[in-house]
């Protein structure tokens, strides 16, 4: 049975699985209805591959069973290739199930589909070789961010109530704040693994998921954080409200590598610190960061750039040669032979640029709580301006531009998020809040607070531009 659009659209996760215990609605009316949302507008391209079977009815009855909910494509999920938004990996078959994926599974979540990524989650826009441009719903020609784009144009257009995605550097937080959606990055080792815990890159990786409600992201987090002996951080649990603690917010506006966000960003942000000042925080400047940015840079990039030469070499025998413009896009393939000539100190430069950056956020929370910045320092930017066809250093530049405040709290292991809190022009604008390794439960609870202060749950996007489009 097919649900009302505009009833569907108005329930977060949470309220879809109370009416399913209640017997209101059943998870094949739900999934019905997300498929058909779905199929109506294919032009937003944000769903990758589609699960085949109906979801089955679940097993338990948590406060997530029976929800609609769809997996980004750089995550294994059985019966999914594992493409990684890659042609690479197009026909790639998806191994056994991961930890994380087993207590996606335990939640009772009806996995629908697989969204786009970036490829190999390099770029924060979402218009792969492999899939084409993902739109963002809040207007033509606008790039719904990434890596985890395909999730955020999903939610955002109300055919998922939350959908998965992670996050190495803003991979969350980035389309969250281009979609007006809540976006939590937890603290790092925080949840379950999703495949080999590894150095470098993929060990600033953190699963998770894009909501529209604070408490969907807060009861996700509960049923996919590490417990017993394997907990890193003591457990959050969940997080159903504010604690009535307040809190000492620093405000910074700065990017890595010293610029200031455009007049609009920097407004939202202000307007934000005076609601956190309103609510009893105590909120002031935040002190510099002594940060070298343009290290800082290097040594991501850097990173991901010995990530691709591994996965190249990985692929090598397979092939019978190194893979190329068929496989690869330009700009993996101008990493992969960046990488060549880094010299021999560039891994060991890396990790010295990380522990000074470190140490420099660790010693921000020896003067606050919390520090609140812009998520990006644009509002948004058009498809094509983080296009992997545009070239390495024009995507370095551009990326340092507007991705320039979110990349510290994966390097630092921070808990952190984005909050839609702000608006200009018609368009959302995140507002980005973290806290010291293992204080996700006191950012929850702040989330939930601001939620209920300025609540943004019907602050949705039309999407009738979409139809009609092939």
């Amino acid at each position: 049975m097919l649900i009302a659009a505009q009833e569907y659209r108005r329930w977060d996760g949470v309220e879809m699985a109370r009416l399913v215990r209640a017997g209101e609605v059943s998870p094949a009316d739900l999934a019905e209805t997300a498929r058909g949302l779905i199929a109506d507008l294919p032009a937003l391209n944000a769903v990758a591959d589609t699960v085949a079977e109906a979801p089955a009815e679940p097993t338990v009855e948590g406060p997530l069973a029976g929800v609609p909910f769809a997996v980004k494509e750089l995550l294994a999920w059985p019966g999914l290739p594992w493409t990684m938004g890659s042609r690479l990996m197009s026909t790639n078959p998806a191994p056994g199930v991961s930890p994380y994926a087993a207590r996606l599974q335990e939640a009772g979540l009806a996995v629908l589909c697989s969204t786009t990524s970036s490829e190999f989650g390099l770029l924060g826009s979402t218009e792969s070789a492999l899939r084409g441009p993902t739109l963002n719903p809040w207007g033509e020609g606008l790039s719904a961010g990434g890596s985890s784009g395909g999730s955020a144009a999903l939610v955002a257009a109300g055919f998922v109530p939350l959908a998965h995605g992670n996050d190495a550097g803003g991979s969350l937080r980035v389309p969250a704040s281009l979609t007006g959606l809540f976006g939590f990055k937890p603290s790092n080792l925080r949840t379950v693994p999703s495949g080999p815990e590894l150095p470098g890159l993929p060990a600033l990786v953190v699963e998770h998921c894009i909501s529209r409600s604070v408490r969907d992201s807060a009861h996700l987090l509960a049923a996919t954080e590490r417990t017993g002996p394997d907990a890193v951080h003591p457990p959050v649990g969940l997080v159903t409200g504010p604690d009535g603690a307040r809190l000492r917010i620093a405000v910074l506006t700065q990017t890595l590598t010293g610029r200031e966000p455009e007049d609009a960003v920097a407004r939202e942000v202000a307007r934000a610190a005076e609601l956190c000042a309103a609510l009893g925080h105590h909120v002031e400047a935040a002190p510099a960061q002594d940060v070298d940015g343009d290290a800082l840079s290097r040594a991501f990039f850097s990173a991901a750039a010995r990530t691709m030469t591994d996965v190249a070499a990985m692929v090598t025998p397979l092939l019978g040669r190194p893979p190329g413009p068929a496989e690869l896009e330009p700009f993996t393939l101008e990493l992969i032979d960046w990488a060549a000539g880094l010299g021999p100190t560039a891994r060991a430069d890396g990790e010295r640029a990380f522990t000074d950056a470190t140490r420099a956020r660790l010693a921000l929370f020896e003067h606050c709580d919390v520090v609140l910045s812009p998520t990006l320092a644009r509002v948004c930017w058009p498809l094509g301006h983080l296009s992997p066809a545009a070239g390495r250093e024009t995507l370095i530049r551009r990326t340092e531009e507007a991705v320039g405040y979110t990349p510290m709290d994966n390097i630092a292991g921070c808990p952190a998020m984005s909050v839609p809190l702000g608006r200009s022009g018609g368009l959302p604008v995140g507002v980005h809040f973290a806290a010291r390794p293992g204080a996700d439960r006191l950012l929850l609870a702040l989330a939930h607070e601001l939620e209920a202060a300025a609540p943004w749950a019907d602050v949705q996007p039309d999407v009738a531009w979409l139809a009609g489009r092939s």
